[in-house]
């Protein structure tokens, strides 16, 4: 791949990831801060292969489920780091699986990771950010205009599926208390001010 290809690939992520930012502190899950953690990062880049050649042969069919189920997937990552990650930084992509493997992911992250009953409230408001995220990022893939089934369209599509992560692990970060705060170093004991 050539480094325009790379730069434009990483200017598309980080304006999806800016714009999807929006969405979700425009519906209050966020405070226009992107949470994050290389823990959580690292695992996508472990899960990313299983996912993409799980995800990939949806897209046609089920684009909101192929895109919108990484968002969960950085959701249960979050929730394993917040919880225990020694416990669970060594957990398989196959965990986040329901009974129906790919397919109703999404369920049982929410009931069986997450914690939270599929009809209750919660559940609710997550499924409706993820999917204004997911049909965002939808109509951003359709505005770049890249030919179908090309090796352009794979890396839109895998870029778009990172981005989802993030923002996924990011709302569970926020939902777990977690935020950014400035701190201020007081300067190091021993050392002299300078004079003036």
């Amino acid at each position: 791949m050539e480094n325009k290809d790379i730069e434009f690939l990483d200017n598309y992520e980080l304006s999806l990831t800016e714009e999807l930012l929006r969405v979700c502190t425009s519906l209050g899950m966020l405070d226009g801060t992107l949470l994050s953690s290389e823990d959580i990062d690292g695992k996508w880049k472990e899960f990313a292969p299983e996912y993409m050649s799980e995800a990939v042969p949806n897209l046609d069919s089920f684009p909101e489920a192929a895109i919108g189920w990484a968002g969960y997937i950085g959701m249960a990552v979050a929730k394993w780091w917040d919880i225990d990650w020694g416990k669970h930084h060594s957990e398989k992509y196959t965990a986040l699986h329901g009974p129906r493997g790919f397919d109703d992911m999404d369920d049982h992250i929410v009931q069986d990771i997450l914690g939270l009953g599929t009809g209750s409230t919660e559940a609710g408001v997550i499924s409706r950010t993820l999917l204004a995220c997911t049909q965002h990022a939808v109509s951003r893939i359709r505005h770049e205009g890249i030919e179908r089934q090309t090796s352009m369209a794979f890396h839109i599509f895998a870029r778009t599926t990172r981005a989802m992560f993030r923002i996924g692990a990011a709302i569970q970060l926020k939902k777990d208390g977690y935020r950014f705060q400035k701190v201020r170093l007081a300067p190091a004991a021993g050392k002299k001010k300078p004079l003036s």
